[in-house]
């Protein structure tokens, strides 16, 4: 462009040579593979559809003037922009699916903010087992993102039958309530719309928030009319106390609420404003969330916007079904990036590792992925050997050290693909220093303070899941995606069983014994594995915060890197980064 001319994007765009026009990779799908994810993923959507639609009709609270939990969000959210999170999260095997509690990732009038909903299906919104640590994980998201946290809040406290799941511990009831304080000391705009009841927790869910907007029905209350009322205690219910409880039931029926719009409106001034439809509380929202700090994208843009080159659909035949199967990553990742463009990093170092930059949305973010296939002569600690794509070696584990430093200290937000069989071991692992290399790794992911997202395309196995940016291995994780292909586990099921019944084997076998109960034990043990590694399974225990399909990775790889460029801690001018640079006098030293 000649100086003085208007770009095409009136923002204009910093260093070209380097950002636009960076290499391209992929290869056009030569075959389609029948063998696929798509059954998987099917079968996981109808299992979040069940849990969804779970409780009350939507016709029972249309009768009584609601709008349902999914009516609400949509009404708060821009059209096409949501991210569901946690979907299966249910580690206490609630009888309807969930925790009573939808989150996710979504647009605001243009503004990516984290969305929890309470889901009034389920007993009004009920606390249950569970729904402490989706809900401390939201507002941990949006502290990670430096976005806001927006409630549409109808909450009845805790079920009180299950007050042990709930109550007490480091992750519980209480917990979201100093994650709210934590956000506001952070400048995080925490915004809450209130409906219905909101008794106990309910009334600590609504008083935390910054900014609280009310339907004109709703109230919040230290204790709700159940609890005002009260019992006098005495270890047991008899006659007289259950006579007095009936009594006191039916005249609470007849009385008004604690909290109302009328005391906290009106006299106290804790409700900002009031409305009297569901609809004019969620345009507040809308409001107060144009109100929030945010940067324009195009302040961070380096290129335009652009879809990969070649079709996301066909990830479906290439990421084998089979875990055995090897695959080409970078076929994968031309089919999310942006013109299927990818400037590696240092690419004949550590070739078990695949990394470099890629822009999504035409936003910069570090990619580190595990090749897959063989290694000839590889690694270089051992002689005349072989290496296997997905496995750690000494190189790879230095290259993802220095790459997430170089991402940190550029602050460039960083995208991690999974699939991996573990860290190379014996001795010769150990004099390479595999060990002190992985927990470095740790180290500088934590050191790193930059959003980064984890997806587990495949396997996540043992140490290599907590140091490829698995949940478990830093802080700076903001949330972490699994696929229908998902696996998670310590090391794979047939190495586990043998760990475990080799010595019991030769000894039974040395004694003349029948080794089939151990063979059948190891057998089960093995299952046992299987059953517990699925992507269903993972989701339920929130190991993986969503499995999203395939064919939505790059939606939802694009929501986390506009989120993470929205309202970020710090900023390094795109002039005074050195990782391009490196990148390419890496580069052009390996053509010399």
């Amino acid at each position: 462009m000649i100086k003085g001319e208007t770009a095409v994007n009136e923002f204009g765009y910093s260093m070209p040579r380097y950002f636009q026009n960076m290499p391209t990779i992929g290869k056009s799908l030569a075959a389609v593979n029948e063998e696929n994810a798509q059954e998987l993923e099917q079968e996981i959507a109808q299992e979040i559809h069940r849990s969804t639609n779970a409780g009350r009709p939507d016709e029972s609270l249309h009768k009584a003037g609601l709008m349902s939990p999914m009516e609400r969000l949509n009404q708060l959210i821009d059209e096409g922009s949501w991210c569901s999170l946690n979907s299966l999260y249910n580690p206490y095997n609630n009888p309807d699916g969930s925790t009573a509690v939808v989150t996710g990732l979504a647009k605001i009038n243009d503004k990516w903010s984290v969305v929890i909903v309470s889901d009034h299906k389920k007993l009004a919104g009920v606390w249950v087992g569970g729904q402490a640590y989706k809900l401390t994980q939201a507002c941990d998201i949006a502290l990670k993102l430096r976005i806001p946290l927006v409630y549409i809040l109808n909450c009845s406290g805790i079920k009180l039958d299950e007050q042990d799941r709930v109550m007490a511990g480091r992750i519980a009831g209480g917990t979201p309530f100093y994650r709210h304080s934590e956000l506001a000391q952070n400048g995080i705009p925490v915004l809450v719309g209130i409906f219905g009841t909101n008794p106990a927790g309910g009334g600590y869910h609504s008083i935390t928030p910054t900014i609280l907007v009310a339907h004109e029905k709703a109230n919040m209350a230290v204790g709700g009319v159940g609890i005002v009322s009260g019992m006098n205690p005495k270890g047991y219910v008899d006659m007289d106390a259950a006579l007095a409880l009936i009594d006191a039931t039916k005249n609470a029926k007849k009385s008004v609420p604690p909290g109302t719009v009328q005391t906290h409106y009106n006299v106290t001034g804790l409700f900002r404003e009031v409305y009297g439809t569901e609809e004019g509380v969620l345009e507040a929202l809308k409001k107060y969330v144009n109100a929030s700090p945010s940067y324009n994208e195009n302040y961070f843009r380096i290129a335009e916007p652009m879809e990969p080159q070649l079709p996301q659909e066909d990830i479906y035949s290439l990421l084998p079904f089979n875990q055995r199967r090897p695959y080409n990553i970078k076929d994968i990742l031309a089919r999310l990036a942006d013109n299927s463009e990818f400037s590696e990093f240092k690419p004949t170092y550590g070739p078990e590792i695949v990394c470099g930059l890629a822009k999504f949305n035409g936003l910069l973010t570090g990619v580190i992925t595990n090749y897959q296939g063989i290694l000839m002569n590889y690694p270089e600690y051992c002689d005349n050997t072989v290496g296997v794509g997905g496995k750690l070696y000494r190189q790879g584990l230095l290259k993802m050290n220095e790459f997430a430093t170089l991402c940190a200290r550029d602050r460039i937000p960083l995208v991690w693909f999974q699939d991996t069989t573990g860290i190379d071991v014996g001795d010769p692992a150990e004099e390479a220093e595999l060990l002190a290399l992985g927990a470095s790794l740790i180290y500088a992911t934590q050191s790193a303070h930059i959003p980064q997202l984890e997806i587990t395309l495949r396997k996540g196995t043992g140490a290599a899941h907590y140091v490829m940016g698995g949940p478990m291995g830093t802080k700076t994780n903001v949330f972490s995606l699994g696929t229908a292909a998902t696996e998670i586990y310590v090391m794979h099921s047939e190495t586990a069983a043998a760990a475990m019944s080799a010595r019991r084997l030769v000894k039974e076998n040395d004694a003349g014994n029948d080794i089939q109960p151990v063979i059948d034990e190891m057998n089960d043990l093995i299952q046992d594995y299987h059953n517990k590694s699925r992507p269903a399974y993972c989701a339920k225990q929130g190991w993986v915060d969503e499995i999203v399909a395939l064919r939505d990775l790059r939606r939802y790889i694009c929501s986390f890197v506009g989120a993470a460029y929205q309202n970020p801690a710090g900023v390094c001018p795109f002039h005074q980064m050195l990782l391009p640079r490196m990148i390419r006098d890496w580069n052009v030293a390996e053509n010399a």
